[in-house]
């Protein structure tokens, strides 16, 4: 029941999701098991869930031992929020702020 390149390689027990493999000939003829690498993920924003540019999609593992300026954007929330975001949490925090001016001017003028 065996197909013939079972019976040839050793096949390690276990389908789990690090355990992945697939049977290559080397050009000696030799028939070996290649562990397939797990998937990646691209970095995706805090807010929108999209992905973000610029930074690099690999396992985390790898990501620990890249240097910074490779993980980051050189902008506020640089590697964790996408600039649209950043630029409507901006324009946000800047309508509050002139919105509490008005309120105090509207205020001041209503106590005269």
């Amino acid at each position: 029941s065996k197909q013939w390149y079972q019976r040839r390689v050793a096949i390690t027990a276990g389908n789990t999701k690090s355990n992945k493999t697939r049977i290559n000939k080397t050009p000696g003829g030799k028939l070996v098991i290649l562990y397939a690498k797990k998937k990646t993920q691209i970095s995706k924003c805090g807010d929108c869930k999209e992905g973000l540019r610029g930074i690099p999609a690999v396992r985390p593992y790898k990501l620990s031992g890249l240097s910074k300026r490779v993980k980051t954007v050189s902008r506020i929330y640089g590697g964790t929020k996408c600039s649209r975001c950043v630029r409507s949490r901006i324009i946000r925090a800047f309508l509050i702020e002139e919105q509490k001016i008005v309120a105090r001017v509207l205020k001041a003028q209503a106590k005269k």
